[in-house]
């Protein structure tokens, strides 16, 4: 029986400091960069949208349901955190017929801003980056945050898949372990294809947590195939790495065989994902005792990978 702990380790030590997180919803400002523009035309009508307090499903949901169709007819390029103010893009598949009036999706929670068509479906991760600008309010060990901003500005911080990936206190894996090796079917498609990127997601956690540990996840060790050092998202083929790279790998994931071998057999083709995560444009000041971090990062990094090495973050009950 595996335990699945989310206490990684960290590059810079563990934080002294501690600060308020997600006290209120405009703590933490999300800005979704599509990285082009909609065309002018095409079958699917693109939809940028502000939410407040609200998930990117329910917005979906919504959509939907105004526009009449599938869920599965509406895409988006990430979920976008609920205990937050964020704004991203939604695509919703409408050939032909009266487009509904998109103006009904707003509320006291959603602000509808641009309409415009495109070519094709939004699908996940192909947003360009994301813009953050996060408030952690009572910082109680100001020097130390600075010193560990200074550091994870030239030097990045590991980039770990955040505890988001794996649901509520780890639900997502005890499922993984319920899909792959138990034999427990999960008919929802989207479902389970969540559940499998948990799965592959604290595997590559689990490598770079070992990286960390040695001291070496800024570095290419022999065996690595590219300029810069990454680890492993399980899936079938053979692995680009070898000798020392390779080694590490096998040590780690011996223990999570099985794991490895169902994700070899559910039509997922093995990739690699960077060690390191470097965030672009990081800055901050003081508002008096609390601290305003921006920065960007791509698609598929996670802010809580920054943060968590800034700060031991104190999350008030409301944002659980």
């Amino acid at each position: 029986m595996h335990s699945y702990s989310l206490d990684f380790p960290y590059a810079y030590g563990s934080p002294a400091s501690s600060g308020g997180f997600r006290q209120q919803a405009e703590d933490f400002q999300v800005d979704e960069e599509l990285g082009y523009e909609p065309d002018g035309a095409g079958e699917h009508v693109y939809l940028h949208i502000r939410k407040r307090g609200e998930n990117t499903a329910w917005v979906a949901e919504q959509i939907a349901r105004l526009a009449k169709v599938k869920v599965s007819d509406i895409g988006y390029g990430g979920r976008k955190d609920r205990h937050a103010v964020t704004t991203q893009w939604f695509s919703v598949y409408f050939p032909k017929g009266q487009e509904p009036d998109w103006q009904l999706l707003n509320s006291d929670t959603v602000q509808l801003l641009m309409v415009a068509r495109h070519s094709h479906k939004l699908r996940r991760g192909e947003h360009q980056r994301n813009h953050f600008i996060i408030r952690l309010r009572n910082v109680d060990n100001p020097l130390e945050v600075e010193q560990r901003l200074q550091k994870i500005s030239e030097a990045g911080v590991p980039n770990y898949f955040g505890e988001q990936r794996f649901g509520r206190q780890g639900n997502n894996l005890a499922q993984a372990q319920s899909l792959l090796v138990e034999g427990i079917n999960i008919r929802d498609k989207q479902k389970r294809g969540l559940i499998l990127s948990a799965a592959r997601s604290y595997l590559f956690n689990q490598v770079l947590a070992r990286r960390v540990e040695q001291g070496n996840w800024r570095q290419c060790l022999s065996g690595d195939f590219a300029e810069e050092p990454s680890g492993p998202l399980w899936g079938r083929g053979r692995s680009p790495v070898s000798a020392e790279t390779l080694a590490v790998e096998q040590e780690v994931l011996a223990q999570w065989s099985e794991w490895c071998n169902a994700l070899e057999h559910v039509g997922l083709n093995q990739d690699r994902r960077a060690l390191g995560l470097q965030a672009e444009n990081i800055d901050w000041k003081w508002l008096d005792t609390d601290l305003e971090l921006s920065f960007a990062l791509g698609g598929g990094e996670f802010a809580t990978a920054v943060l968590r090495e800034v700060m031991l973050l104190r999350t008030a009950e409301a944002s659980t």
